[in-house]
């Protein structure tokens, strides 16, 4: 099948690379016009502060279910300045003015008295309650408040806007930035300007209608802000990685004496099919995320899917077509150091240092295996939790906002919980309220807890509580825990009076701990797939049990690196991290899906050339070094690709996509080198025949399956090149 598809393109290439550029061309336009709307509203169902959160709405509570922020100040001179207090009340006004349905709470009315700080008057704030609105509209708002902040111009004063709607706009260029880095590693891979070219091409068209039909499904499922930016960054890594393999054994056909229709289907037929393997395993551990049961995590689970499906169209379909108009010009515009003999990979470097690693297996494996274990070490300290503006650089309002608030109100003040309580007997329960309100105020880690606030229907009540720990801290979530387990319970025994725990802090809190508890059968779930699909590959017991024993070595050295980084802020200020704190709560189980199937990639291309040269000779160490020798230069500048790609993302504003990205780049790096090219030699070396051990009646049983040509490749081209000639000359 894919031979003809791989000849089917490559004759019909000029309607191929029409219709590509169509889809491509239609794809942008409709998502330019009909494209969604991505949300950020994170839903936990049936969680205690999504009870609370549905309370709220429910009893006539709806400001407090919108989004809000804060106009944060400092005067110098004093917030009753004759020069502040009239410009600040403009500045409200405007606010209000020239956005709809906004309601400022002045800290110089009746009602904001208590927006004053107390431990520096200096330092006060307006809450800002912007209600419900779409994405866009609260993109506006935004934008609209930083404007007229700007246009205050009042000597010692100091004016900052509080809240994720006001932070800056998280453009950053950084897709650009590892498209680059990934150019120059192809033309330094391949010596060609041509052969670079290609993956790049294809790369871009797979991506540019992935990310389109990403921005066309948000109409139909939800997904966070960030989903387009993640799916770049899979979509370049994969894209051009698949891309590089077909090119690289198009080339090795040419050179063998092939015509360009026969190394086309060649190429398509052996690395075109490990491919599709490697972006199949992908979708599906990514869509294997569905069993989490969270909105946000099977919307990024959609888009990621969608973009690397698309990259494996292009790579099977419009590559081939590419690969047409190219035909004997592969090395056009070549670097000067290239022309190698295709065997020449038996004298090459890493041929002796397969040979190195397979004399002295054992040090090899102990010291790589001691090294990953250590840089693992931090994992066990991983914290999940999510980032705020507390974790953004200085040189965004919104940080510069909590760290005033910080200053004036308390660490707690960023993150305060709402307890939200239903009153069934009306004004007969306000006692209990006023018990339970009491009892707050005398709580350890309590800095303050407001008197109930009642709706007008009365059957409903709100307290709003101040932790004297920052919303991120450990002992913000400990008082979470004692509250709702001890502290609200106990104020509130022998009444009608139920009371829930809700607000951002409680409701990040009861998301993180949601996906810890499912982490570790999602993770136990993903290995045991890999283990299945390697036995069925490779015929083997012993070596996809080693490979799933390697995949946790460099999956949980990238999980500690990120712990080190965000969590205990090792070299966070290098990277745009303002200071540490959880990892975001979503990361592990996504990064552990995604690397799974990118690490099938490198799995499968090494162990069947390894697996090629073992059945030919039956040499189990000669195996092992002409396979890493034959696909070690290709793994290397894949691999490289992929972490320039996704290092670039480390370099933009948003922190969960530097997250994503370090974790991403940490665990191919590893994977692709210490891994594949020091414990895949040593362990097999130390495993010998018994690598390729597999029991009869398992043998008889399992299906076959095959990422390599098939093997009458060469005949079947032969006779329809026979068949047709007598066509062509009629």
């Amino acid at each position: 099948m894919l031979q003809r598809l791989a000849r089917t393109m490559h004759r019909r290439r000029r309607r191929v690379v029409a219709g590509w550029l169509m889809l491509l061309v239609g794809l942008v336009v409709l998502n330019a016009s009909a494209g969604g709307e991505f949300l950020d509203k994170f839903s936990l169902p049936g969680s205690e502060s999504q009870q609370a959160f549905d309370l709220l709405a429910s009893h006539g509570f709806g400001s407090q279910t919108g989004s809000s922020g804060q106009i944060v100040f400092q005067a110098e001179q004093g917030i009753d300045d004759p020069a502040v207090q009239p410009a600040m009340k403009e500045l409200f006004a405007k606010l209000q003015a020239d956005i709809p349905d906004t309601q400022v709470v002045s800290p110089y009315t009746p009602q904001g008295q208590r927006q004053i700080s107390e431990r520096d008057p200096r330092i006060a704030y307006a809450q800002i309650n912007l209600g419900d609105r779409n994405s866009k509209q609260y993109q506006d708002a935004g934008q609209t408040a930083r404007n007229l902040v700007d246009q205050v111009h009042v000597p010692g004063l100091r004016v900052e806007l509080g809240g994720d709607t006001f932070a800056e706009p998280a453009d950053s260029g950084s897709e650009g930035i590892g498209f680059v880095a990934a150019m120059v590693i192809l033309l330094l891979a391949f010596g060609s300007v041509l052969a670079m070219g290609l993956p790049l091409l294809t790369a871009l068209f797979g991506i540019g209608t992935g990310v389109s039909l990403v921005g066309l499904t948000v109409n139909l499922v939800d997904m966070p802000s960030f989903s387009t930016q993640a799916v770049a960054m899979i979509g370049i890594g994969v894209g051009i990685d698949y891309a590089l393999f077909i090119v690289t054994r198009y080339r090795e056909a040419l050179h063998s004496g092939m015509s360009p229709e026969r190394a086309t289907v060649r190429a398509i037929d052996t690395a075109g099919r490990a491919a599709l393997f490697a972006g199949t395993t992908v979708i599906i551990a990514v869509m294997g995320l569905f069993t989490v049961g969270l909105d946000m995590i099977r919307g990024l689970a959609v888009g990621i899917s969608l973009g690397v499906l698309m990259t494996m169209l292009a790579s099977v379909t419009l590559l081939p077509a590419l690969l047409g108009f190219v035909g004997q010009r592969i090395d056009r515009f070549g670097l000067p150091h290239r022309r190698r003999d295709q065997e020449a990979h038996h004298r090459s470097f890493w041929s002796r240092w397969s040979r190195l690693i397979q004399r002295r297996p054992w040090p090899a494996l102990v010291i790589v295996a001691v090294a990953l274990i250590a840089v693992a070490a931090p994992v066990f300290s991983l914290r999940l939790g999510f980032g705020d503006a507390g974790n953004r650089p200085t040189s965004d309002t919104t940080r510069r906002a909590y760290d005033l608030l910080t200053e004036g109100f308390g660490p707690g003040f960023n993150g305060p919980l709402l307890l939200v309580a239903e009153t069934p007997r009306g004004a007969a329960d306000q006692p209990t309220l006023t018990r339970l309100a009491g009892t707050l105020r005398h709580t350890p880690g309590v800095a303050f807890a407001s008197e109930p606030i009642r709706n007008q229907a009365g059957d409903a009540a709100v307290v709003q509580v101040i932790p004297a720990s920052a919303p991120q801290d450990e002992a913000t979530s400990e008082l979470v825990h004692q509250l709702r387990h001890q502290v609200v319970p106990a104020a509130t025994a022998a009444s009608d009076v139920s009371v829930k725990v809700g607000g951002v802090t409680a409701g990040g809190l009861d998301f993180a701990d949601y996906t810890a508890a499912r982490l570790p059968w999602f993770v136990g779930t993903v290995l045991l797939l890999s283990f299945l699909l390697l036995l069925v590959v490779f015929r083997s017991v012993l070596v996809p049990l080693k490979a799933v024993v390697m995949n946790l070595l460099s999956i949980g050295a990238a999980y500690g690196v990120i712990v080190a980084v965000f969590q205990w802020g090792w070299g966070a200020s290098l990277i745009g991290v303002g200071k540490q704190g959880p990892v975001e709560a979503w990361a592990p189980m996504m990064l552990f899906a995604v690397l799974f199937g990118l690490s099938m990639d490198y799995e499968v291309f090494l162990l069947s050339r390894i697996r090629e040269y073992y059945d030919r000779g039956g040499d189990n160490a000669v195996a092992v070094a002409d396979g890493l020798a034959a696909t070690a230069r290709v793994i290397t500048a894949a691999a490289a690709i992929m972490v320039v790609v996704f290092a670039g993302f480390v370099l933009g504003v948003d922190r969960s996509i530097k997250l994503f990205g370090l974790g991403l780049a940490t665990a191919v790096l590893l994977d692709a080198t210490v891994v594949r090219m020091v414990l895949v030699p040593a362990t097999m070396q130390l495993l010998g025949d018994r690598n390729w051990w597999l029991p009869r009646w398992l043998d008889r049983i399992l299906p076959t399956v095959h990422v390599d040509a098939t093997e009458d490749l060469d005949e079947d081209l032969d006779q329809l090149t026979r068949q047709q000639a007598p066509a062509k000359q009629r």
